[in-house]
């Protein structure tokens, strides 16, 4: 790996510097050696090693990687910490976490005095979390000497890096070790052409979401089935929902030596390295969580990626050796059209989380707060009204399935938890439903509800309430008297209360923006549109 050409020099500016830039291409072993080295130069001795991820499925393949390296356990030595999730242990010394963790520890502990070094991980990504994290590193790092805080990027966007931290701290680059990639700008699909070309290597496809790249990875397979004699093809896909035994299998020889075809979301860019691929198809499109503070929502839309997006997809195909990226968009369209560098997460989405937490981490005046790029303020403004009410039951996407064939069983079964007038409530009467039962799997089954849903929904639920513990917020139960969550609902969403219009249409009394009950709905069978209605 480059980085270890480099390893002694690396180490040398770490040990004299309080915060470290290291820019390096990605597959040049920042990832997964660095923390080693730390480790092997003695930071281990007086703390933790903590290495932050945008993603969790990089958190948890990479731990297992250095475990594997190591010869550890998983768990012990080296472990990681996602929600949910925490695989460590009283010996571990080298953690790998999502930067949220790592967020989440900072309301216990403000100065993080169990680490001795932070490694701040795909820092190019500039996830909301990664951005929070720095300006509140950045006062830890004045008022604690010891600590060694190191910020890895994979493009050359270390100036900005550095110019927030004082301008002082020094930057090292890792010599890269690529080879030329070809691009090629296509306006057909190229994978089936590509695997049929009879050129060695593995194929990397870039979709936007899990649908896409599940839709993709069934049309390859049907199109093969119907050739005659191709060449077999493991298609695999990678994105974040998948179990994690599925997900290794990207990192795995292929049996009988066969080609691999990845279907990934921009996970694939930089957080992981697949080791193989020599073509990547690049349509040229990702799923970005965007903030529209006139509604007042989040919404996950298909945007056009950046120039430096595309340039991280290309490098893909150039790590092994040679290779060929198809990108299924015109050159004009790259230069005129492709913003350069992707927008802060920070400056597109919802803040009423990150506010809370600010507030919770004593930070009073939030426009002051050190932000590497300030989100607007019209959104933070706004945000701060937003309270949360019965979210457990709505983190999930379901709870309710309908079986083909089955349709009139299952609506019938859900239509002894509907709580007149509120679907809210008969969320509600759902969850208190399911825990008189005992948490049964057997009841969820019986009534159509999916059970890894709703205990999702427990964990999540069990999480918001360790969190009130710990900030000694009173537990109060209101008993019988729903309409005092109601009065909840409405005071803290009132810019959400639609006024009917019409036949079955409802305007927001607000924005005025037409919005209509969805069949599913409680309020949908009740025989009479209600005069208001207020949404989450």
């Amino acid at each position: 790996l480059p980085v270890f050409a480099c390893r002694q020099k690396m180490l040398n500016v770490i040990r004299e510097n309080n915060v470290v830039i290291i820019v390096g291409e990605t597959g040049s072993g920042k990832t997964t050696q660095l923390s080693q080295y730390l480790l092997e130069d003695g930071f281990g001795s007086t703390g933790i090693i903590g290495c932050t991820q945008p993603r969790r499925v990089a958190a948890m393949s990479v731990a297992k990687r250095v475990a594997d390296e190591m010869g550890v356990e998983l768990g012990q030595e080296v472990g990681y910490a996602i929600r949910f999730e925490d695989c460590t242990s009283e010996r571990t010394i080298i953690k790998y976490m999502t930067d949220g963790i790592l967020l989440r520890e900072c309301l216990g502990d403000g100065d993080l005095d169990q680490y001795s070094a932070i490694i701040m991980d795909e820092a190019h990504e500039r996830s909301l979390n990664t951005d929070v994290l720095f300006g509140l590193l950045r006062d830890v790092i004045a008022r604690r000497s010891d600590l060694r805080l190191i910020v890895t990027s994979a493009t050359m966007d270390a100036e900005k890096f550095a110019n927030f931290f004082g301008g002082s701290c020094p930057t090292f680059t890792i010599p890269g070790r690529t080879f030329p990639v070809e691009i090629f700008h296509a306006r057909a699909p190229q994978a089936i052409t590509v695997h049929l070309g009879g050129m060695e290597g593995d194929i990397l496809i870039f979709m936007p979401g899990q649908e896409d790249i599940e839709v993709t990875c069934s049309l390859m397979k049907s199109r093969l089935e119907e050739l005659d004699e191709a060449p077999p093809l493991a298609v695999l896909p990678i994105y974040s929902q998948l179990p994690s035994d599925l997900q290794a299998k990207i990192f795995q020889r292929a049996p009988g030596g066969m080609r691999k075809c990845i279907v990934a979301t921009n996970i694939a860019e930089t957080s992981l390295t697949v080791d193989g691929i020599l073509f990547v198809i690049d349509p040229g499109f990702c799923k970005m969580k965007v903030y529209n503070p006139r509604i007042g929502m989040d919404a996950l839309q298909i945007f056009p990626v950046s120039q430096a997006s595309a340039n991280q997809r290309s490098g893909r195909a150039g790590r092994t050796g040679p290779g060929q990226c198809f990108r299924l968009y015109t050159e004009r369209q790259f230069k005129e059209e492709m913003l350069v560098s992707t927008v802060p997460e920070i400056q597109r989405t919802n803040l009423s989380n990150v506010v809370l937490l600010l507030k919770s981490l004593a930070v009073d005046d939030l426009l002051k707060f050190h932000f590497m790029d300030a989100p607007p303020q019209d959104n933070m403004l706004n945000s701060i009204e937003e309270v949360l009410t019965i979210v457990s039951m709505l983190s999930v996407p379901a709870i309710f399935f309908r079986p083909k064939g089955r349709e009139d069983e299952a609506d019938a079964k859900k239509e002894k938890f509907q709580v007149p007038e509120s679907d809210h409530l008969t969320f509600l009467n759902v969850y208190l439903q399911w825990r008189q039962h005992k948490y049964s799997a057997k009841w969820c089954a019986d009534n159509y509800i999916h059970a890894k849903a709703i205990k999702k929904v427990r964990e999540v639920r069990a999480q918001l309430k360790e969190i009130m513990q710990e900030q000694k917020i009173k537990i109060v139960s209101t008993g019988s008297d729903w309409d005092v969550i109601r009065k909840c609902i409405c005071s803290a969403y009132f810019h959400n209360a639609g006024r009917l219009k019409g036949i079955g249409e409802y305007v927001n009394v607000r924005t005025g923006i037409p919005c209509f009950l969805h069949p599913t709905s409680a309020l949908f069978g009740m025989g009479f549109m209600p005069d208001y209605v207020v949404r989450l």
